[in-house]
Order: structure tokens, then C-alpha cells, then sequence
């Protein structure tokens, strides 16, 4: 099952499948579905709703022109294949699609377009028995030249045509669909709401020729489909605005919760109704909400709303990890950033499921090492992968976003995508698959290594070289970023450099590993002559700019770049020093992991001030930017979680493969700790207390597993199974199992 743009599956009316998960024209997903379980005895009706957005669709919607297989996989089941006969199509007028603009965009908008529905256009009970579809056109197959007139896989068609969409089969799982209901109606105007509204349990009638408005609260940012159920109130008709939060009369949103004086802008749909008995009414394409506004005006005949709800629905990760800690204040941080990943991941990692739902490589890093380490369920970062190897060019480069029909190039993002396929590695080991990324790896260290200049540095590079949204970086642009030796792009490319050394090595390119590694080294000497500066023990931003920040010094940090010694009085001016350009939320990841190697991991847990804002803020998902930021659901910013999982339970694949565990626990002023994260072999598990000078630990390793343990000074051979430890600042010794028995104080 496939189509372009997107399709939903129906057996007898009921929903059993919807899609294609994006990709391009040479990768176009399929579908596999087992509808036996809707069949019947008698007669049985599959249909499907197809639609292309055409000029209107979604910037990561790639498509050819308008279309839909079915293909039975037996010869008794070929009877639903689209190439059969069979199969009637009706083109409805009930949808007009129309651009987002103006006010209502809040900035760079390229996801779904407005919606306008008008239900006397609709062929109502269409997908159910009995439907009549006598006046319904015979479905036409598609033929063209070199191209076959049955759907085939990929790389099959005669004479190796690519005329078409080249089908692979879906990768990833079909999302999670759950119904959700708001929390409360926090604003009624013209009409008097009854109290079971929002719950589903009572109607709302509107009376005719009324004007009312509804505003309704979900109570916590969440991505879907809503659903609206109505009787009656032919002429009527609704505008439904969906928004993040609201804005008072100065633009400013404050805090999420508040709604007096605020007014809401953003996305809208439109329905017309026409008077029929429990019309539902549910958006093609998913929205992103807390607020929901519905204006209704009424004409002659009252409209009742018997029901309005949304569909949850996201990719189905599903936690396997848990943190706690004698410090209040985190949980409701860790539940933040978890709804921020769940809202940014669908069919693809998201930047924000509002704005733009594009996956770009440096989101996905980010969102992608969240995911594994709180699910285990690595299938959406191989997918990822895979796309943007797919995306890549002629020169080499991946595209910034992929799937994406707005081709865009952000340099620095190929550089992230060779750390996620290192990641990858790390976390899954798969020689395999990381073999079949190496080409675009050295594709893309190729790509720079023709821009180093006569310095030994990279010179000018085109397209857009993006590292952060600091705010003296214009557009994101680094000093040097566009006209050549950017010190912060230079240690990026460092970082890739190392890390594809490591991976030549483990897949025996021993002279590719060598290659890597010494120019990495010249570069790195090339720095220190031209970029360190030895009054200020930084490196500067560029070789033409005085400045200094918190982004070049960190990737100088992660690339040991900075000389012997150096590296944690770089990171203790990294954060004392105000003058320093400082990092947003999305590049503190790389300046949390810089503190981490340079031995300051106990601060971590003090620099989640902004978190706890988000919070106190009625914020339930994370920001793209410190205040005023356009985006409330940026999932860069839900980093903290793999932090305290990764950071303050020190929790770190050792080899690849995660076949070998570090753990250096960092608590930082916490007096308990505990959590879990899923393994390949099975769970993790680590429980602290620390009492004066003393760490008391009990760790659990899956059987097959070995680790280290270091705390301090103090080092310890895990095995598989339970350890039992206690540790000083320069020693751990194993003690009776039990005897270290961290409890949660109580209150907490």
C-alpha cells in the first residue's frame, strides 16, 4: 500500500492503516498490512482517501503527481490490487488547501497548510458497506514510457528506469493513534458551555444566527488530529485556530498557563456544514496545539458539537528509562523534555512539530541520542541515517533537512551527521550498516578537506554555515563561518575527522584511519599557532575576529585541541567568563560535554536554571530559544535527559557496540540518585547515595556485559549481574549486596 502525497486505509469503514512514511522518489515507502482481521463473511468494501497538497503540501512532502497502489501479496488476494480493476475513484471538491501567511505563521512556517472543508461537497459514508458508487469514474492506471503498469520495487524496472516512485518498503513502525481529550474550556463567549464539554459527556448546542467562541485548553502541548463530531446547523460554519500558547497585547507569551488578556493567532481551519446527523470532521494533515479556538457562527438551524477531541499521534517510542533523585525539581524537567522528543518524532525526527516538522541533521543528533537512550529503540536513528546518506550530493554534502523538497545546505549539519553514524556505532556496533554509510562519510570529510586554504584551515565555504543562534552570530553564523577560518568549524571538522579515523580503523582501512588522523593533527597544530590565545587561555573565534565563545572553546575542548593541561581551566573561563559568546539551547549539549571531559560533570546538574524557567513559565515541552522564543516545542533543547542519564548517572557505551559500560556517575550536590536505561542485552541499572566523602552503588548489568566503574580517583571491574560498592575518592571495594540501600528521603 502507497500513495502520493499521504493515503488512509479503510476495511469497512474502519482505519487500518495510513501513510506513506516520508521519503524521496528513489526511496518512496510502501506499506505492508494484514486486513484479514476487518474482513467479514459477504461482501467487503476497502477503500482509501488519498490527497496531494499540491503547491500547498509541507516542505518535507516530496511527491511526483497524485496516485495509489494496492497490491495483494497472493495470487487470491491480487482481487484489492489497484491493477486489477475493481477500483473507483471520486476527485472531491469538499477540500481547498490554502498557504499559512501572516500573522498567523509566527515566523519561518513550512508544514501543513490550512485546511478548508465543506461538507456539502462531501460524499458522506463513502468508505462504509453498502455505499452506492455508481456515478464513481473506473480508477486509471498509470503508464509511461520505459515504466511498467504494475507498482515494482526498487531498481526494477525495465531497462533500470526511474521514471516513477521507486518502492522500498517502510523501515520504521506505523505511529501511535491515541484519543485525547482537553482539559477544560477556558473561555466561552455567546454561548454557555455545560460543565461535561470537554470531557465528552455533554453536548454544546449553538443556537441560530449566534456568534461564539470557544477556547480550549489541552492542558500540555501535544500533536494530532482533531476531531470534531456535530449535528446539524446546515450554513454554519467554524474557524478552529490551533496555537502553542497564547500573546498578550505586546506580543509576549509569558507564562503558558495564563490566558487573561491574550489573544490567539496561528494555524487555522475552516469547516462548512451542512446539516447532517453526526458529521465528523477530522484534519488531513496532524496539528500541534495547547489552545484550540473555535469561532462558530450559525445561520438558520442551530449547530449541536456533540464531541471535540484530538488523536495523539506520534512515533511509537515507548520509555524504558527512568531517573530519580532527592532533588524535586527534576522530575517535572525529565517529563518536560520526554513530551518534547514524543511530539518531534513521527515518521521522521522533527526540529518542531508546529513550525516546520523538517528533520534537520543537527536536531536529529540530538533527538536521536535521546531516543535510544530512553526507549532502546534505535529504528528511527538507522532511518535517519539512512536519509541523509540518501540526500547527498554530487560534491558530496548532505542535505541540512531530509526528506525535503526544499533543497537547503547547511555545511557544518554534514559534519553532525558523520557524529551520528559514529553515535550509531557506539550505541549499536552493526559493522554492517556502518559500512554502508563509510562512502558518504569520506564523501563528506572530502567536501572540506578541498576547502582548506594555504593557512591549513578551512577557507571560504559556500551555502549556509550555521553552528548557533547566538546572538551575535548573524543568521547562525559563526565568525568566519561564510569568508574562512572559522575556529569553531575548523574543530568541528576536527571532531569528524577522529571519529571516522576510529571508524576506518575498526572496519580494517587502517591508511583511511591515518589520513584522517594526521590532518586532524595538522589542523590542530595549525589552531594552536594561529587561533590560541595565551593571555586569555582561549581559543579566539576566528583568525580574523578577537572575539571569544562558548562553542569554539567547547569543540576545542571535545577535539583535544587545546594544549596540554589546558582543558579544564578552558572549561572554568567557559563558564565564568561573561564576555564569552555564550551557547543556546541547542549547542549547551556540546558545552555539557566539554565540562564532562574535562573533568567539571559534577556542575552539570547547576546549569539547569533555564530549564527550571521553562517550567515555572507553565511551559510543557522545551523552547527553541531563551525568551522571546518563537518556537515552545524544540526537542534540541530536551537534552537534559540523556544528560542525567548519560552525565549524572555516567552512564556511556566504552566499546562499540555498548558491549563494554562506563560509569562515572557525576551527582554534583545530589545526596541520591537512581535510574534505568535500556541496553540491547537488557536494562541498566544504578543506584546511588553519597554520604560526606563516600559513594555507596549498587549497579546492575544485563549477564553478557562487563563495565568499569570510576568514581574520583577510584576505579572498579563491573560484571554481569548486581554490584554491589562503596567507594572513597581513591578507592571502591565491592560490600554485601544490599548493604548499600539507597533510599528516596522521605518527602521527596
Amino acid at each position: 500500500m502507497s500513495a502520493d502525497n499521504r493515503y488512509r486505509l479503510y476495511v469497512n469503514g474502519v482505519e487500518v492503516s495510513n501513510g506513506p512514511a516520508r521519503g524521496d522518489l528513489l526511496h518512496w515507502r510502501y506499506e505492508s498490512v494484514d486486513i484479514a482481521a476487518h474482513l467479514k463473511p459477504g461482501k467487503n468494501v476497502i477503500a482509501a482517501l488519498v490527497w496531494n497538497m499540491g503547491e500547498f503540501k509541507p516542505a518535507a512532502q516530496i511527491s511526483l503527481r497524485t496516485a495509489l497502489v494496492v497490491q495483494g501479496d497472493s495470487p487470491e488476494a491480487a482481487v484489492v490490487s489497484t491493477g486489477s480493476g475493481g477500483w473507483k475513484v471520486f476527485s472531491s471538491r469538499a477540500y481547498t488547501f490554502k498557504r499559512v501567511e501572516g500573522d498567523d505563521t509566527g515566523g519561518f512556517y513550512v508544514a501543513g497548510p490550512r485546511e478548508e472543508f465543506d461538507a456539502g461537497q462531501a460524499p458522506w459514508g463513502w468508505e462504509q458497506p453498502g455505499f452506492d458508487a455508481g456515478g464513481w469514474t473506473e480508477a486509471k492506471p498509470i503508464v509511461q514510457q520505459f515504466a511498467s503498469p504494475v507498482a515494482l520495487a526498487r531498481g526494477t524496472q525495465f531497462n533500470g528506469s526511474a521514471a516513477e516512485w521507486q518502492l522500498v518498503p517502510r523501515n520504521i513502525p506505523l505511529p501511535e493513534q491515541t484519543p485525547v481529550r482537553f482539559a477544560s474550556v477556558r473561555r466561552a463567549e455567546g454561548v454557555t458551555v455545560p460543565a461535561g464539554f470537554a470531557a465528552g459527556k455533554q453536548a454544546l448546542t449553538v443556537p441560530p444566527r449566534t456568534k461564539a467562541t470557544l477556547l480550549l485548553d489541552q492542558g500540555a502541548l501535544t500533536v494530532g488530529y482533531p476531531v470534531l463530531i456535530t449535528s446539524g446547523g446546515a450554513g454554519a460554519k467554524a474557524t478552529i485556530i490551533f496555537a502553542e500558547s497564547l500573546f498578550d497585547a505586546a506580543g509576549n507569551k509569558g507564562n503558558r498557563a495564563e490566558i487573561e488578556g491574550k489573544t490567539i493567532r496561528g494555524l487555522r481551519d475552516t469547516i462548512r456544514f451542512d446539516g447532517g446527523e453526526g458529521r465528523r470532521f477530522q484534519s488531513l494533515w496532524l496539528r500541534t496545539w495547547r489552545y484550540v479556538q473555535v469561532e462558530i457562527e450559525t445561520g438558520d438551524q442551530p449547530l449541536r458539537i456533540d464531541s471535540i477531541e484530538g488523536i495523539f499521534a506520534a512515533y511509537p517510542f515507548k520509555q524504558k528509562a527512568a531517573f530519580e533523585s532527592d532533588a524535586k525539581w527534576i522530575k517535572p524537567v525529565w517529563d518536560m523534555n520526554w513530551r518534547a522528543l514524543r511530539m518531534s518524532a513521527f515518521e521522521t525526527f522533527w526540529d518542531t512539530p508546529y513550525y516546520e516538522q523538517l528533520q534537520y541533521v543537527g536536531d536529529t543528533r540530538i533527538e536521536a541520542l535521546m531516543s535510544v537512550y530512553q526507549t532502546g529503540d534505535d529504528r528511527l536513528m538507522r532511518s535517519a541515517i539512512e536519509q541523509f546518506d540518501d540526500s547527498r550530493t554530487s560534491e558530496g554534502l548532505t542535505a541540512s533537512s531530509y526528506p525535503s523538497s526544499l533543497r537547503q545546505q547547511i555545511p557544518p549539519f554534514s559534519l553532525w551527521w558523520v557524529a551520528m553514524v559514529h553515535d550509531y556505532w557506539m550505541l549499536r556496533g552493526d559493522p554492517a550498516f556502518v559500512r554502508g554509510r563509510m562512502q558518504g562519510v569520506r564523501d563528506v570529510l572530502d567536501w572540506f578537506d578541498r576547502h582548506v586554504d594555504e593557512t591549513g584551515l578551512l577557507g571560504p565555504m559556500p551555502w549556509w554555515n550555521y553552528l548557533d543562534w547566538a546572538k551575535s552570530y548573524p543568521g547562525g553564523i559563526p565568525p568566519g563561518g561564510g569568508k574562512g577560518h572559522s575556529v569553531a568549524i575548523n574543530l568541528q571538522f576536527v571532531m569528524a575527522l577522529q571519529q571516522a579515523a576510529e571508524l576506518e580503523q575498526a572496519l580494517d582501512r587502517p591508511d583511511d584511519a591515518k589520513r584522517n588522523l594526521e590532518l586532524a593533527n595538522r589542523i590542530i597544530a595549525t589552531l594552536r599557532t594561529k587561533a590560541w590565545d595565551e593571555g586569555r587561555g582561549l581559543f579566539v573565534d576566528s583568525l580574523e575576529a578577537r572575539s571569544f565563545s562558548q562553542q569554539t572553546n567547547s569543540l576545542a575542548i571535545l577535539a583535544n585541541a587545546v594544549p596540554d593541561g589546558m582543558a579544564k581551566p578552558v572549561a572554568e573561563k567557559m563558564l565564568a567568563d561573561k564576555d564569552l559568546e555564550p551557547a543556546t539551547f541547542y549547542f549547551r549539549l556540546y558545552v555539557d560535554e566539554a565540562m564532562r571531559s574535562a573533568g567539571l560533570a559534577d556542575r552539570y546538574l547547576s546549569r539547569l536554571g533555564p530549564w527550571q524557567e521553562m517550567i515555572r513559565n507553565g511551559m510543557t515541552t522545551t523552547a527553541e530559544t531563551p525568551e522571546p522564543t518563537r518556537s515552545d516545542s524544540h526537542a534540541w533543547a530536551a537534552h537534559p535527559n540523556y544528560q542525567l542519564l548519560a552525565t549524572v548517572l555516567g552512564i556511556r557505551p566504552a566499546t562499540p557496540g555498548f558491549k563494554h559500560i562506563a560509569i562515572t556517575p557525576a551527582l554534583g550536590t545530589l545526596k541520591f540518585a537512581q535510574g534505568q536505561m535500556p541496553h540491547p542485552a537488557g536494562a541498566i541499572r544504578a543506584s546511588y547515595r553519597q554520604a560526606k566523602d563516600k559513594l555507596f552503588a549498587d549497579v546492575t548489568l544485563p549477564l553478557t556485559v562487563s563495565g568499569d566503574f570510576v568514581w574520583r580517583s577510584a576505579k572498579f571491574d563491573l560484571k554481569g549481574g548486581k554490584n554491589s560498592i562503596v567507594c572513597t575518592a581513591d578507592q571502591c571495594r565491592p560490600v554485601k549486596a544490599g548493604s548499600v540501600r539507597p533510599v528516596v528521603p522521605k518527602g521527596e
